[in-house]
């Protein structure tokens, strides 16, 4: 039994050590550092109790290796995870600087993640949600289609369906992914955009006029608008919810987001009210951006409960 499904990317990060230190420049990285946005989802929601699975690539590698051990030690499902000996794990560098963007180079379009196939009928059972991230529709044509299969056999299935649109820039590059971002976006009962990803996605200039085309869909039920450093605001069909964010020394900001989407759906799973739910996110981000590396939080039921206790 699977609370929470996740089909994606799963890569290690080789990060800068100094802020602001760009890629063409000389200097010092960190890692491996297992990552990917949806192994970093994923990994939360197991850290907090959830029963989780991932379905992806990796190659039979020390890359590999360093993402498997971790999820496995984690809780993580990795039995349809491929291990491939003819592709190598994905990678991506990454550097960041003071007002907080980042800037990456993917080496990932030829990962094994691309030879990931949807599951037969049965093989997962009693899934609740399935978390799908915008990037992983983005790297392959291919693999985003058995993203698609997964989802329209999920939802077939009684699974609820949630969406990070998780756009990196550097990965858009084919416009056919409008058409599978639109398929997605019709079967959504949850949605975590940034505010530039929402007014993209819908078109419109506003936060208001973009939250009410996104409940227009009839599936959708919550819309988690993040906003980073200054909290989120949680939107539902007849309420609004303003949500702050958890003081933390920050160390590498690089995951809080897709922290956020694990906390977040852990505490739907584990019958959380939407409010509660949306601490637990923010604690989950909170505790990630404290550490340095994209999945290296302290996070755990207790950390989080502690971290909402302390308001």
């Amino acid at each position: 039994m699977t609370d929470i499904l996740i089909m994606g990317e799963m890569l290690v990060e080789i990060m800068r050590e100094k802020e602001g230190t760009q890629l063409y420049d000389q200097g010092v990285f960190l890692g491996p550092y297992p990552s990917g946005a949806p192994a970093i989802c994923i990994d939360t929601a197991a850290r907090l109790g959830c029963r989780t699975a991932i379905i992806g690539g990796v190659g039979k590698d020390d890359f590999g290796r360093c993402l498997l051990e971790r999820l496995k030690k984690d809780g993580v499902d990795v039995s349809h995870v491929i291990e491939s000996r003819e592709r190598s794990t994905g990678c991506a560098f990454v550097t960041y600087f003071e007002d907080g963007s980042r800037k990456f180079i993917f080496h990932m379009g030829n990962t094994p993640a691309v030879e990931a196939k949807a599951p037969g009928i049965g093989e997962f059972r009693d899934v609740k949600y399935m978390h799908i991230m915008g990037c992983s529709l983005m790297s392959n044509q291919v693999f985003a289609q058995e993203i698609l299969k997964t989802m329209r056999m999920m939802t077939a299935e009684g699974a609820k369906i949630s969406f990070d649109p998780n756009i990196r820039r550097e990965l858009f590059a084919d416009k056919s992914v409008n058409e599978v971002i639109e398929e997605v976006m019709d079967n959504i009962s949850i949605f975590l955009p940034g505010m530039e990803e929402l007014l993209m996605l819908t078109g419109k200039d506003t936060a208001e006029e973009a939250v009410r085309e996104v409940f227009k869909r009839p599936r959708m039920e919550i819309l988690v608008l993040k906003n980073g450093s200054k909290g989120s605001t949680v939107y539902t069909r007849t309420d609004v919810i303003h949500m702050g964010v958890y003081p933390v020394k920050q160390a590498d900001a690089t995951g809080a987001g897709d922290c956020f989407d694990g906390g977040f759906l852990a505490g739907l799973v584990k019958g959380r009210s939407i409010e509660e739910a949306a601490r637990m996110g923010a604690a989950a981000g909170a505790l990630n951006a404290a550490a340095f590396g994209p999945m290296e939080g302290d996070i755990s039921v207790k950390t989080v409960t502690d971290m909402i206790a302390a308001g």
